[in-house]
């Protein structure tokens, strides 16, 4: 492989995408479940969920403040290292991201400060409607990025003129025929991440036999909403590869390491594909289910990558790896769920040791199978960076490599430090602080709590 200017400028970008999609994937759940605990705290006037939102707070804030800083990052890249697609692309997608801003700064950052020092300032409904606002905001602000993404997957509405693509339905622009069913399982996934953070750090509580009715509450919350999540997202995953299958096939065709077309093509397991021979060695397949996944048709079916020149081919290898680690992540997070509720019905739920740890072990399981999940998608849609109209080589800058490979070194020394190092430094100290004792009934945390 030729390290050449696009390489390394699409290498730069998956590396900053991929330290940025955490924050605000976390950000998101984390505003979610705040806004339950703060609803649970307004109607039951339980002091354990005032503790609860207290302390999640604290990360909330945190992460959205460095999910801030890592996406400015990624807009300057767009200027520098791809000015050829923002030139084409600009009066598409400038729009969608113009709306996006306006998203995170009219409704989140206008509220949010409410949202985070407004407990002893305002009254409970307007900071309880302050939070469900920076929920609303979030959620808003990422289908912006999910619409620009999906348009760039299934190019509706837009025809390309003169070098540059016009809008001719913005209708068809918005709502792509892949937005939907994409957005859900980034939400969803968003959900779930936060859903094993919840869950792995209340159990390290619980097995120190620390801060333990607040850790209950969290764990059992946190199971609870896995347990609904988790099969809801392996619907939503169906439509999407219903949906890729028949916008994309040849990424259909690289995740299942399809070389030919075929019907009633099987499910490879595992296999080891070899892009210049056109074959996958050391295959273990499961007859048809490729097929019934793919299209849910027993005999249906799927294109082969011999369908495309080479050169219009993913580089396979990527995407059928990255999908099967997302697939057999999402198997384990099952297997945590069904273990759960085992212990739950035999009352073991809070002691067992094996299964605590276990959860200590998978806290981070959401943002893994994120990062394969956006690797898989990416990769598997190459070498276009808008499907089948604007190949990727095109639309990289004409920079030189060595500014581009001394940018990269910095960028990751930087982001090993602010996020690598600081954030975690402070995210294990709140962890190791702990919640707040209990408030006291005497202790008002609004300040007016008549209203």
């Amino acid at each position: 492989m030729t390290i050449d200017v696009a390489l390394v400028s699409r290498l730069q970008f998956a590396f900053t995408m991929s330290s940025h999609i955490l924050f605000p994937s976390f950000s998101i759940g984390l505003a979610m479940f705040l806004a339950i605990m703060e609803g649970l705290y307004l109607k039951t006037k339980n002091r354990q969920y005032l503790a609860i939102c207290k302390f999640w707070t604290k990360i909330f804030a945190l992460t959205f403040g460095m999910g801030i800083v890592s996406g400015i990052v990624m807009e300057f890249q767009l200027g520098t290292n791809w000015n050829s697609f923002t030139f084409m692309v600009g009066g598409v997608l400038g729009p969608l991201f113009t709306y996006e801003v306006l998203t995170a700064f009219f409704i989140e950052a206008g509220f949010l400060g409410v949202m985070l020092f407004g407990w002893n300032r305002v009254g409970p409904k307007l900071h309880f409607f302050a939070t469900l606002l920076v929920v609303t905001g979030v959620i808003v602000s990422a289908f912006w990025i999910l619409s620009a993404n999906s348009w760039m997957q299934t190019p509706d509405g837009a025809v390309l003129k003169d070098g540059q693509f016009v809008v001719t339905d913005w209708k068809e622009v918005i709502l792509n025929r892949s937005v939907i069913p994409r957005y859900i399982h980034m939400l969803l996934a968003a959900w779930i991440t936060t859903a094993f953070v919840i869950l792995g750090t209340s159990a390290y509580y619980l097995l120190l036999k620390q801060h333990l009715e607040f850790s209950k509450k969290c764990f059992s919350f946190a199971l609870a909403a896995l347990f609904i999540l988790v099969p809801a997202q392996a619907f939503v995953g169906d439509a999407v590869g219903v949906e890729i299958h028949r916008d994309q096939p040849i990424k259909t065709a690289a995740l299942e390491g399809l070389w030919h077309t075929q019907s009633g093509a099987p499910l490879l397991l595992f296999a080891i594909p070899d892009q210049d021979a056109e074959t996958n060695y050391w295959s273990i397949a499961i007859p048809h289910l490729a097929s019934v996944i793919n299209t849910h048709q027993w005999n249906g079916t799927l294109i082969g990558l011999d369908t495309v020149a080479k050169e219009d081919r993913p580089f396979v290898a990527l995407p059928f790896f990255s999908f099967r680690i997302m697939v057999g992540l999402a198997g384990i997070m099952f297997v945590i769920i069904l273990w759960g509720a085992y212990l739950a019905l035999r009352k073991h739920l809070y002691d067992s040791a094996w299964y605590l740890r276990a959860c200590i072990a998978c806290a981070p399981i959401g943002f893994i199978a994120l990062w394969f999940g956006w690797i898989t998608a990416e990769t598997g849609r190459q070498p276009w960076v808008v499907y089948n109209i604007l190949k990727t080589d095109d639309a990289v800058s004409k920079v030189s490599l060595t500014h581009i490979l001394i940018s990269f070194a910095l960028i990751i020394i930087v982001y090993g430090v602010i996020f690598g190092y600081f954030y975690f430094k402070y995210l294990f100290k709140v962890i190791a602080a702990g919640p707040m004792q209990t408030p006291s009934a005497s202790d008002q945390p609004f300040r007016y709590m008549g209203n």
